[in-house]
């Protein structure tokens, strides 16, 4: 959020004085985001910044067809139906990517080159992330069987909050 400040700063923009920032967290629970996004469409909010979790984003989407939806993700919008296409997403989405999916299996490459010797390897993973859980875990189970490496996949969901 710091970086988020800073880049509003450097554009004018000072939360409090001539902007409004109104913050949602689900904090793990994400059955809590299509309520927190309808929410803020009933606040007439100017725009939603969805960060991290597709299903955040996928909330927003369900929620408004005109409020402007920005994006942080580690996954591929375009595989995950959040745009049309990374060049011209279209609609009233658009955002950055970190493409994690395709770097997953560069991560485990690295290791491997760091760690030669080691021959079993563990992804920790939060399934109640689906989409995060499924593309990384096919790519590096993909990358660990073409290094001949054993992958062991640990599941372990965000602690629950009260």
């Amino acid at each position: 959020m710091a970086g988020f400040r800073r880049g509003l700063s450097d554009t004018g923009f000072v939360e409090g004085q001539n902007v409004t920032i109104e913050y949602r967290w689900a904090e793990g629970p994400f059955e809590q985001l299509p309520a927190m996004a309808a929410d803020l469409v009933d606040r007439k909010v100017n725009l939603i910044l969805a960060g991290g979790s597709v299903i955040g984003v996928q909330a927003a989407m369900a929620a408004t067809r005109s409020i402007p939806i920005l994006f942080t993700t580690a996954v591929n919008p375009v595989a995950v139906g959040l745009v049309a296409s990374l060049n011209r997403p279209g609609g009233n989405v658009t955002g950055v990517t970190l493409m994690s999916d395709e770097l997953a299996p560069k991560r485990l490459e690295l290791l491997h080159e760091l760690f030669s010797g080691a021959t079993k390897i563990a992804l920790l993973t939060n399934p109640k992330n689906p989409t995060v859980f499924r593309e990384d875990t096919e790519g590096i189970e993909e990358a660990a069987h073409a290094l001949g490496q054993e992958i062991i996949i640990v599941s372990a969901p965000a602690p629950k909050t009260k």
